[in-house]
């Protein structure tokens, strides 16, 4: 259904080639058929059949250099004949729909059918006046014909609370699908794109775009719309996305200036006029044949859904073994097993590549429906729901056959009643009012409402974490941030501002502190550095008047390039004049820059032919090519490497020790004839003149180094992974509180990481890295390869007890895969490519470090909701589950009724859920350490509160069940026959149990031991207003709830008890408080995920996984079998050695060699811990021998060279 909008998109828009000539010289379909070209093709038919861009651009009616006028009917007749630029989403589903999938719920279909017989059989009334005497003490009690008229009273209410139970739960998932679409938009609206209207670029949201715009593309983009390439430079665009091919394309204006919808901008910039909108791009018209097949394939599934929710619904109930159960609710992974071979076939292969990463993620978006077990939260609860589930089908089973049996034998066995055919309704009626007692145990001892609790209180955390300017992506993560232990930061706009000004330079062999008077410096260098810093810089930076007045001036653009540009213009100079003079289109060859190079250069040609070419970058990497520098009158002359040396320590450390970010500009000017080769990169960037340094300061944002200090607090350890000189570094880490003078720490930069983290072939080792991450504070000149190698190793590595659970920080294209690898990937909203935007979980609207700790903060508080809200649910769930056990077992019938249970069970999961879950996170979140992940859910105290509160109730409800009657001096409620009116006695126990829940609510606010629970309880009105409006319900209820709720209307004096037992909670409370935990050591925790179970669970789940990490998890098995041997192998080594009494070089770094297993390829050479290599490398299989000791060399013995291992921690 929701997709015939797209096929109505389509067809309107065909409608309208009719009237292409509306003015434009080509139909949408010529567009369409022109974008289906490739390479030199596309290049002869735009020369062809439009005269090249140009001719296409006078088609289309726009200027390649001024772009659209802008005009208002111009924009809305482009939209009419071309389309908009927007692929129309699937319909979301309706409320009936949600209605429908809430109906089929297990428990809720078994208390329909039980109800529907209940109330046919209530209408059956045994023949004959003597039926009452006949059919025994079944119908006894029967008072009146009014009474019985009644029976069909409890059936029908029980329909009426399961429809209650069924809209609260469609509404809570119709609010969610409502946040999440709207979630959805706000992304859509967070991107906007650089366009050229009325020759000024503006920012438009990418839905605004229309065909004939000219569009600024630049690295790092994610390209709206089909265009074709008016001009770029060094153009290199990545269409895996679209072609699954990973390498990158490069694209120029005469050999391929296709450039398609989705794909990334990997390097340059450039500009293009955009041809194709919406879904006649080539995304689009992917995503148009996508829907229709999805929309077939529902119809299929639709069939099979009902078969299958029911096959789902009972292995929910009755798990048939470990892995089912953990899977169970709420997920479909027992069905996924037909994918499961080719997708543990695929996932062998390590991820080599973030482009390897492409084609997978489409392969993951399909699997994202039936995602729901990646977090760790919910792999404990899931897990935590099936064992008590199990318990209550056990109960709910014994409570049935008890009560049948003891029906059964009474009537038949100790009276001899015969069994009459005319009473046999009757009799039925019996069974099926004890199958409905049976039922209800069982619906209160599910616990369904533990899912609707996480997604409240994720769904409640997202829409607050809005305000705190963390815009989630993915609902999880934010849930993931509460276990964090290690962020990766940025340096650059995360924990400084993003403003750079140019603060030091050193021009003409003088080192000026601050920015000198114009009229000192040489005119030649001054002349030559206003050219190159004007040039040499995308035309797209620009620094704008402020906004206010007595503000800063508006930076916009690259933030180095702006600090440059602030130079020329505190130089008393302007850099636009020369912009003017040489556009962008003259500039005749642009090395643009990347990771690689970590430099910039342009070519100019001079007016008599020859060309020059302007350089700037890191001062240590352009200073290294350059053979001479400007002197102090503007003479080039020879730059020794002694020179270079004296400059690195007089100049550049001083700078970088300040905490600035060195830049080198240079040039370089080449003969006209003969014409150097441009593309021989390495000739072309030697040999270059060197004009000045500049120091930029980058000052630390204000409020980051309090948030530094709150995420040690909080057991977060920070480290800074920047591409900034290591001494720059170290500078703003010591600034921020990264690092204190005089602890011990490692600062190091990307080489040096590399140096110790791999072997002698190159290969990355796991051993290697687990000593160098835990000291590690700063890495600095890394790469985007050393980040995700950093990452992945803490998260690889298993030297803590606790896997690490690691957070990242990135804005630019190349940290895509660190993000992807890492458990939270946080992208900046500001300053962040789209590249690294979608690869990202959370999204920093304000760029800003001290966002992430309010992330953590909420993640955390996420953590504590659930815990408090089972904490709630299990006590009463054990009290509900034992009262109706056991009230039923010696009394014939449960004290709480079906109805007043399916209350108590509304009250319990979805009240309590939006009560607790909706709590506002509070400092002292932060002051503890962090959960990690094999934390049980429930903790020893949060046991001991369920289980003293637990015998609280039953002791109260026990004594008003047995003994009740004659402390109120009331009728007995107890063995009451079929259809006799409700009891005063029944109420006041229905009535007191309420009240004990309502106050033990509050109790549930605290789960850590502390004293106050009321703290901060007007800080949450949603809670407030919960705990009276259920108050009122259920004064409304006792009083007129009647025959339906079997209820009877008390006394004023019967209340206040009720509400006094209900309040003897909160006393009770502060005596379970008192009580030390290290008394009561019998407290088991339960909804631990234990290593073991954890890895059942994410094999079962392993194609949902991430890929590497589906990896990891199988290989894990392998990893520790080696590092075991080898480490016993080491040991054995050493004894013998030490038993011959001599030395030998190096105890083992055994490796295993990749025949033993060549999948594991990712993880070969987990060397041992000795330092050193062996000379003959042992392969090892697992059933491998110790090796004889080595040939012994040396004559001393170091024994600092061995590391003896007695424990072999395999976790």
């Amino acid at each position: 259904m929701g997709d015939m909008s797209n096929s109505d998109f389509y067809a309107k828009n065909q409608r309208n080639e009719g009237n292409h000539a509306a003015g434009f010289g080509c139909s949408l379909m010529d567009l369409r058929s022109l974008m289906e070209l490739r390479g030199t093709e596309a290049v002869v038919k735009l020369q062809e059949d439009y005269g090249g861009v140009e001719g296409l651009c006078k088609r289309l009616k726009t200027s390649p250099t001024e772009g659209l006028a802008g005009a208002q009917p111009d924009l809305d007749k482009r939209r009419e004949i071309f389309g908009k630029n927007l692929i129309p989403p699937k319909k979301p589903k309706t409320f009936l729909q949600l209605v429908w999938e809430a109906l089929q719920d297990v428990t809720l279909i078994i208390l329909e059918i039980a109800a529907l017989i209940s109330l046919g059989l209530s209408f059956y009334h045994p023949p004959g006046e003597s039926g009452g005497e006949t059919c025994g003490a079944a119908a006894g009690g029967v008072e009146d014909e009014g009474e019985a008229d009644a029976g069909w009273i409890e059936g029908a209410a029980i329909l009426l609370s399961v429809v209650c139970v069924v809209l609260v739960t469609a509404f809570n998932d119709w609010s969610k699908e409502k946040q999440f679409r709207g979630l959805q938009s706000r992304i859509e609206q967070e991107q906007k794109f650089q366009v050229v209207r009325g020759s000024q670029v503006i920012q438009l949201p990418v839905a605004d775009i229309v065909v004939g715009d000219i569009a600024q593309i630049k690295y790092g983009d994610l390209l709206p719309a089909d265009g074709v390439l008016i001009q770029g430079n060094d153009l290199k665009i990545d269409e895996s996305s679209l072609t699954g091919e990973s390498d990158h394309v490069r694209k120029s204006a005469d050999k391929d200036p296709m450039l398609l919808s989705g794909t990334h901008v990997m390097e340059g910039s450039g500009r293009m006029v955009v041809t194709a909108v919406g879904v006649n791009s080539q995304t689009g018209i992917i995503f148009t044949l996508l829907g229709a097949g999805t929309e077939e394939e529902e119809k299929k599934e639709k069939k099979g859904k009902i078969i299958k929710s029911f096959i789902l619904a009972f292995y929910k109930l009755v798990p048939t073994d470990g892995a089912a159960g953990i899977n169970a609710p709420g997920s479909a992974s027992l069905i996924n097993v037909k994918k499961q071979d080719g997708a543990a076939a695929m996932e062998m292969q390590p991820l080599k590549s973030a482009e390897g990463g492409e084609a997978d993620e489409k392969e993951r978006k399909k699997v994202s429906v039936s995602k729901k077990e990646k977090s760790v939260l919910q792999g404990k609860l899931t897990k935590l729901a099936v064992q008590i589930g199990k318990a209550g089908l056990l109960m709910s089973a014994i409570t049935v056959i008890i009560l049948v049996l003891y029906f059964a034998i009474d009537n038949f066995v100790m009276q001899k009643r015969p069994w009459m055919p005319e009473c046999t309704p009757i009799y039925i009626q019996y069974f099926v009012k004890f199958f409905i007692i049976g039922v209800t145990v069982l619906v209160v001892a599910v616990p369904e409402g533990l899912p609707l609790a996480v997604t409240i209180s994720l769904a409640y955390s997202v829409k607050k974490m809005m305000k705190d300017n963390n815009l989630v992506r993915h609902l999880d993560a934010c849930e993931t941030m509460g276990n964090a232990t290690a962020i990766c930061s940025d340096k650059t706009g995360t924990l400084t501002t993003n403003r750079m000004t140019a603060v030091q330079c050193y021009v003409g062999d003088v080192h000026y502190k601050e920015i000198p008077d114009p009229g000192v410096l040489p005119p030649k260098s001054l002349e030559l550095l206003v050219n190159a810093i004007s040039i040499n810089s995308a035309y797209t930076t620009k620094i704008l008047p402020p906004d206010k007045e007595g503000g800063l001036p508006k930076q916009v653009g690259n933030k180095t390039e702006c600090g440059l540009l602030g130079l020329v213009l505190d130089l008393k100079r302007d850099y636009q004049p020369i912009r003017n003079q040489i556009p962008e289109e003259k500039l005749y060859k642009v090395y643009t820059f990347n990771s690689v190079r970590k430099s910039m250069s342009t070519v100019i040609k001079l007016p008599d032919g020859s060309f020059r070419m302007y350089s700037k970058g890191a001062s240590e990497i352009v200073l290294k090519k350059c053979s001479h520098i400007l002197n102090e009158v503007g003479e080039s002359r020879v730059f020794r490497p002694r020179d270079k040396d004296e400059m690195v320590k007089k100049v550049i450390e001083p700078m970088a020790c300040d905490g600035l970010r060195t830049i080198c500009v240079a040039y370089r000017d080449f003969p006209s004839d003969p014409e150097p080769n441009w593309e021989d990169e390495n000739n072309i960037l030697s040999d270059l003149t060197a004009i000045c340094v500049v120091g930029i300061e980058d000052p630390v944002r204000p409020e980051v180094p309090d948030a530094i200090q709150k995420c040690q607090r909080a057991g977060i350890t920070v480290r800074m992974v920047t591409g900034d000189n290591i001494n720059t570094a170290r500078a703003i880490a010591i600034k921020c509180g990264i690092i204190h003078p005089g602890e011990d720490f490692l600062c190091i930069d990307g080489k040096e990481f590399n140096r110790r983290i791999r072997n002698e072939k190159g290969e990355v080792e796991q051993e290697r890295i687990d000593k160098v991450w835990p000291k590690l504070r700063v890495l600095a000149r890394s790469s985007p390869t050393d980040k995700h190698t950093l990452v992945k190793g803490i998260i690889d590595s298993t030297m803590a007890d606790q896997r690490q659970v690691v957070a990242v920080t990135g804005d630019g294209t190349n940290d895509g895969p660190a993000l992807k690898k890492a458990d939270v990937g946080f992208a900046m909203g500001i300053a962040g490519t789209d590249v690294a935007k979608e690869a990202s979980d959370i999204i920093l609207t304000d760029d800003n470090f001290s966002s992430i700790v309010k992330a953590v903060m909420w993640g955390r508080n996420v953590y504590d909701s659930i815990s408090k809200f089972l904490q709630f649910q299990l006590t009463v769930n054990v009290v509900a589950v034992i009262v109706a056990f056991t009230g039923a077992c010696i009394t014939q019938d449960s004290p709480l009724k079906a109805v007043q249970m399916l209350w108590v069970n509304l009250i319990m999961d979805t009240f309590a859920s939006l009560a607790l879950a909706t709590e506002p996170p509070t400092e002292s979140l932060l002051r503890r350490k962090p959960y990690g992940r094999n934390k049980p859910l429930i903790s020893s105290t949060m046991t001991k509160n369920i289980l003293g509160h637990g015998v609280y109730q039953l002791i109260i409800i026990f004594t008003l069940l047995f003994v009740g009657e004659q402390i109120f001096d009331i009728d007995s409620g107890r063995n009451a026959p079929l259809h006799s009116p409700p009891s005063e006695h029944y109420t006041i126990i229905f009535n007191t149990f309420v009240m004990m829940q309502l106050f033990n609510e509050i109790n549930a606010r605290k789960i850590h031991g502390e004293r106050n629970v009321f703290d901060g309880i007007f800080r949450n009105p949603i809670f407030c207003s919960i705990v009276f409006g259920t108050f009122a319900v259920q004064i409304v209820i006792v009083q007129f709830g009647g025959k339906p709720f079997s209820c009877q209307p008390l006394d004023l004096e019967k209340w206040m008890w009720c509400v006094f037992l209900g309040l003897g909670e909160l006393v009770w409370g502060q005596v379970i408080a008192s009580i030390p935990n290290s008394r009561l050591r019998f407290l088991r925790r339960a909804g631990q995920l234990t290593q073991k179970d954890e890895l059942p669970e994410e094999d079962v789940n392993e194609e949902n996984e991430e890929i590497d990490h589906a990896e990891r998890e199988l290989r894990r098995g392998q990893i520790l079998w080696f590092r075991g041997l080898n480490r016993i192998q080491t040991q054995i080594e050493v004894v013998n050695t030490f038993k011959s009494g001599t030395s030998f070089q190096g105890a083992g770094a055994l490796r295993r060699q990749s025949s033993t297993t060549s999948q594991t390829q990712d993880v070969t050479n987990v060397s041992s811990p000795s330092h050193v290599s062996l000379s003959n490398v042992v392969s090892l299989s697992p059933s491998a021998h110790p090796p004889p000791p080595p040939p012994i060399h040396h004559p001393t013995l170091q024994s600092s060279h061995f590391c003896v291992l007695t424990d072999i921690n395999v976790n």
